[in-house]
């Protein structure tokens, strides 16, 4: 595979079972809820500029997702800041540059919305996450992310 076989483009509602499919692949479980969660506020919601991706194979398979969101506040005001909630790369497509190819599509599509900032949060103790984000330029920000046992 090379870096011109893989196209990105912005997520439609039928990629839901493919991007679930990817999901499942990875952590081995399956978390329909919550991608049903957010396919609904992502196509029928319209306080959210479409920032999420698909990256597809020369076949048109969906290999890979990044789903985000910039909120758009009241009278139609963007925020400066946006979020990157979930990514995910077929494990058959990892290590082969498909991931950093959907953040950059990510990232310049805020760009050109004005967005400044993208926030991201990952769980401490997962190395590999660290060095992923970290490899694509996201550094540690400056506020804690507290929380209480219940």
């Amino acid at each position: 595979m090379n870096d011109s076989s893989i196209k990105i483009r912005l997520m439609k509602t039928e990629d839901f079972e493919a991007v679930l499919g990817i999901d499942e692949k990875i952590l081995k479980v399956s978390r329909q809820a919550y991608y049903e969660m957010k396919f609904e506020k992502l196509f029928e919601t319209k306080d959210y500029l479409p920032a999420s991706f698909v990256a597809e194979a020369e076949d048109g398979k969906v290999v890979g997702y990044i789903m985000g969101e910039l909120y758009m506040g009241q009278y139609g005001i963007f925020q400066e800041r946006a979020t990157l909630d979930t990514i995910g790369v077929d494990p058959t497509y990892q290590r082969k540059g498909v991931g950093k190819r959907l953040i950059d599509e990510f990232i310049q599509h805020l760009k050109k919305a004005g967005v400044k900032k993208v926030n991201a949060l990952i769980s401490w103790n997962n190395p590999q996450l660290m060095l992923f984000f970290g490899a694509n330029q996201f550094t540690p920000s400056k506020t804690i992310n507290l929380e209480r046992s219940l």
